[in-house]
C-alpha cells in the first residue's frame, strides 16, 4: 500500500487531506471529529480581531439535479476570541500530536501580527497560515484580498511575521489577481516557507427575479461573497500550476479550490501540490468524505505502482506549454461506438449548432445496424464524416454515454509543426505562409 504522508514546509500529516480554513474548522469539536474521520490536518477558521457575522451567510450554483456545484459565501473570520481559539488548539494537539494543526490568522498592525504568530506558537500549532485572501468583509477592512492583491504590502507584512516566526509559514494567496505568481514570488522573498491556494473567487451566484436582491439576503441588500466549491476547481488548477512551473516562486503549495474526490486530489499532487484542503466538499457530506479520499488516492498509486505522493507530484506541471508550442499537424477524429449509442443525437446537435457540421444523422438500416440501446426502428443515427472532422472534442463532451465517442488520433507518424516553428520557417524563407481556410 502506498504511503500517504505528507510533509509541508516541515509540517507533517498521515496523509495529505487538510481540513480548510472555514466553517468546518471552527472549533476543537470539529477539529476532533475530523481527526477520528480520517483527515490528516485542520487549518483553523482563521483568527483575528472578533468579527460579527451577518445571518444570511451563503447562496449556491445549482446545474440540473447538481446541487451546491458552487457555493457563495459572505461569512468572515473567527467570530470567536483568540484566547478560546489559541486555548482550542492546544487542546486538540494535545490530544492529536501526529495530526497537522495550523493556525490561519489576519490582523493588521505589526504589533498584532507579532503577538498573534507567537501566540499561535505558545498554543502548540504546527505551522501558521497567513490569510491574504477573503475577497469580502475583511478587505473593506485593509486585510484579506486587500493584501493578497498587493505584492509590495503582502511582502511587508510577511517579512514582519517571518521576524518572530519559529514555525513554518504558509502564504494562502488570492485568485482575485491578474497573476498569481506576482505574489507568491513576494512571499518567497519574505521568507515564506510554503504558500496555498486558491482562496475564495469574488461572485455573485443569482438574483432573487422577484426582488431583485441577489442572494445571500440581508434585509433587501446582499454583497459580494467568495465563491468555492467544485465549480472553481478548473480556475485552481490553473493557478497552482503555475507558480508550481515558476522556478522564482520554488515554494511547497498546498492545493484549495473544489477538490471532492480522489481523482481531483490526484490531479492537484500531479500539478504541484504537496498538502490539500478541503472545505466546501465537507460542509457538503461532511467528514466522512475522508475515507474515499484515502482509499481511492491510495488505490491509484496502487495501480500506477507508486510507492508514495512525492512519485506523482509535479508529473503534470511541465505538460502545460503555450499554445504556440502545440503541433498543429496532430489529428484525430471522433469515432461512435454503436453498441453502447442510445440515440438522443446531442452529438449531431451540438456539432451541427456549436461547432463543425461533420455529423450527418443516416437510418440504421442504411448502417446495418440492429436496434441496440435506445434505438427506434428507422429513427436516424449520428455519424461522423472523419475527412471533415477537426478533432474538437465536444461531441464526446455533450455524449451522455462513457466512452460512446472516443477521439482517435490519425496523425500517425510526422514531423511535428508549431505555430513558432512555421513562423521561424517563413522568416526564414523555408516556407510559404499558409494560405486561409476557405
Amino acid at each position: 500500500m502506498a504511503d500517504l504522508s505528507c510533509n509541508l514546509a516541515g509540517i507533517k500529516s498521515p496523509n495529505p487531506f487538510w481540513v480548510a480554513s472555514g466553517p468546518p474548522a471552527n472549533t476543537a469539536y470539529q477539529a476532533h471529529r475530523a481527526f477520528e474521520a480520517g483527515w490528516g490536518g485542520v487549518v483553523w477558521k482563521t483568527i483575528g480581531v472578533p468579527i460579527v457575522n451577518v445571518a444570511s451567510r451563503y447562496s449556491a450554483l445549482n446545474s440540473g439535479t447538481e446541487r451546491m456545484i458552487g457555493l457563495n459565501n459572505i461569512e468572515l473570520i473567527s467570530d470567536r476570541s483568540p484566547e478560546t481559539n489559541f486555548r482550542e488548539i492546544a487542546e486538540v494537539k494535545k490530544r492529536w500530536p501526529h495530526h497537522a494543526v495550523i493556525a490561519s490568522l489576519m490582523v493588521e498592525s505589526r504589533e498584532q501580527w507579532h503577538e498573534f504568530v507567537k501566540r499561535a506558537a505558545d498554543a502548540g500549532a504546527d505551522g501558521i497560515e497567513l490569510n491574504y485572501g477573503c475577497p469580502h468583509g475583511m478587505c473593506e477592512r485593509g486585510m484579506g484580498s486587500a493584501v493578497g492583491q498587493q505584492p509590495a504590502v503582502a511582502e511587508r507584512i510577511t517579512s514582519w511575521v517571518m521576524e518572530v516566526a519559529t514555525i513554518p509559514v504558509i502564504v494562502k494567496l488570492t485568485p482575485n489577481i491578474t497573476d498569481v505568481t506576482a505574489v507568491a514570488r513576494a512571499a518567497k522573498r519574505a521568507g515564506a516557507n510554503a504558500i496555498s491556494l486558491i482562496n475564495t473567487i469574488n461572485s455573485i451566484t443569482n438574483v432573487n427575479l422577484d426582488t431583485f436582491v441577489p442572494e445571500p439576503t440581508v434585509a433587501g441588500l446582499s454583497s459580494h461573497g467568495g465563491y468555492c466549491g467544485p465549480a472553481v476547481k478548473p480556475i485552481a488548477l490553473n493557478m497552482v500550476q503555475a507558480c508550481a512551473a515558476d522556478p522564482e516562486v520554488g515554494l511547497p503549495i498546498s492545493g484549495i479550490g473544489g477538490i471532492t474526490t480522489w481523482r481531483d486530489a490526484a490531479e492537484f499532487i500531479a500539478l504541484g501540490s504537496t498538502s490539500l484542503q478541503v472545505c466546501t466538499a465537507i460542509m457538503h457530506y461532511g467528514f466522512r468524505i475522508a475515507e474515499d479520499l484515502n482509499d481511492g488516492l491510495s488505490a491509484y498509486l496502487d495501480s500506477k505502482g507508486m510507492k508514495s505522493l512525492d512519485e506523482l507530484r509535479g508529473l503534470a506541471v511541465n505538460k502545460l506549454n503555450k499554445w504556440e508550442n502545440l503541433d498543429l499537424k496532430f489529428q484525430r477524429v471522433a469515432r461512435i461506438d454503436y453498441d453502447k449509442c442510445i440515440g438522443c443525437n446531442l452529438c449531431y446537435i451540438a456539432c451541427e449548432d456549436g461547432a463543425h457540421q461533420c455529423i450527418d444523422l443516416k437510418s440504421p438500416d442504411e448502417l446495418g445496424l440492429g436496434l441496440g440501446p435506445g434505438r427506434v426502428p428507422h429513427k436516424p443515427v449520428p455519424v461522423v464524416r472523419e475527412d471533415d472532422c477537426v478533432g474538437c472534442n465536444l461531441c464526446s463532451l455533450v455524449c451522455p454515454v462513457d466512452n460512446c465517442i472516443t477521439m482517435t488520433v490519425t496523425s500517425g507518424d510526422h514531423e511535428p509543426m508549431s505555430w513558432s516553428n512555421y513562423q521561424a520557417k517563413v522568416a526564414r524563407g523555408e516556407m510559404q505562409p499558409m494560405p486561409p481556410h476557405p
